[in-house]
């Protein structure tokens, strides 16, 4: 006599989350005589997410839907920890599947750990050992860690601070890190790009160095030196050219403006879409983040 499939609850609620939780999810769903995966988003961040689950072809069983304009971290984990505590009550699932270092990640972790429920912690192990570096996302991981019954670590690096912190071996997993697999599923040799400036950069024949940046603790003046460094770059070297995907923040787009306005080769454009990104990505020479 076969046993039922066990009951999986995958929750996420941001747009790196779902691009690296699509796999896992299509992955235990492929097993549906070993698992029954149920997915619910908190839609930390909604546009964003949205995009990445019609990619992906991935339907929620629950969404949240907790983003509020003007919302803080209590916002956000008040609101996760209540509609979870629902979620739970319902679907009584054996595991709760969380990722990373998000505020939604720490508040599911939470909310298994209030009903008893086991919770595994992909992307386990990242460490900069600076609680405000990145802010709130230290913190985030290293509370789910301690709430966590299994680790799926994507470096031996990650395994071992797991292991430093006294997190058992027989407990962690190192799997590699699913957003290449995420990356295989997007990224086509004749893709055609939609955004009209992503593209003139791709055909300029220029060498392309691929920018990002958000990080809240490097507003203000940090950026400011990154940009004033890309600016250098660009007149040392008259091949490269900036494709620059500009975040939403307004400090970030003034002090963006301030430095790239009119420079001639540098790309500005708005946030891409995943498989956009993806796809620059892939014809860049280099990418340079702060994430």
């Amino acid at each position: 006599m076969t046993s039922a499939p066990r009951k999986v609850l995958i929750v996420f609620g941001t747009r790196p989350e779902a691009i690296k939780m699509a796999p896992v999810v299509q992955a235990l769903r492929s097993c549906s005589d070993l698992f029954s995966v149920q997915v619910v988003v908190t839609a930390q961040h909604r546009e964003m997410l949205d995009q990445v689950l019609a990619l992906f072809g991935i339907e929620p069983e629950y969404d949240l839907g907790i983003m509020r304009e003007g919302q803080d971290l209590f916002d956000i984990t008040v609101r996760a920890l209540t509609g979870l505590d629902r979620v739970l009550r319902e679907t009584r699932p054996e595991l709760v599947l969380v990722h990373g270092d998000t505020t939604t990640t720490f508040a599911a972790a939470l909310a298994a750990f209030y009903h008893r429920v086991s919770v595994g912690h992909v992307e386990a192990g990242l460490r900069t050992r600076n609680k405000f570096a990145p802010f709130p996302e230290e913190m985030n991981r290293h509370l789910t860690a301690v709430l966590a019954d299994l680790h799926f670590a994507p470096t031996l690096r990650a395994r071992a601070a797991l292991l430093e912190e006294g997190v058992p071996a027989e407990r962690i997993f190192v799997t590699g890190n699913t957003v290449i697999d995420a990356l295989y599923q997007v990224v086509e040799p004749d893709f055609r790009f939609r955004d009209p400036v992503v593209g003139a950069a791709v055909a300029s024949g220029y060498r392309l160095i691929l920018v990002t940046t958000h990080r809240r603790e490097n507003w203000g003046e940090p950026l400011a030196n990154v940009y004033r460094a890309l600016g250098r770059l660009i007149t040392a070297f008259p091949d490269v050219a900036v494709v620059f995907p500009v975040h939403r923040n307004p400090l970030v787009r003034q002090i963006v403006a301030q430095h790239f306005t009119a420079s001639p080769r540098v790309y500005l454009t708005e946030p891409l879409p995943y498989g956009e990104f993806a796809n620059l990505m892939a014809r860049c020479y280099l990418v340079m983040t702060d994430s």
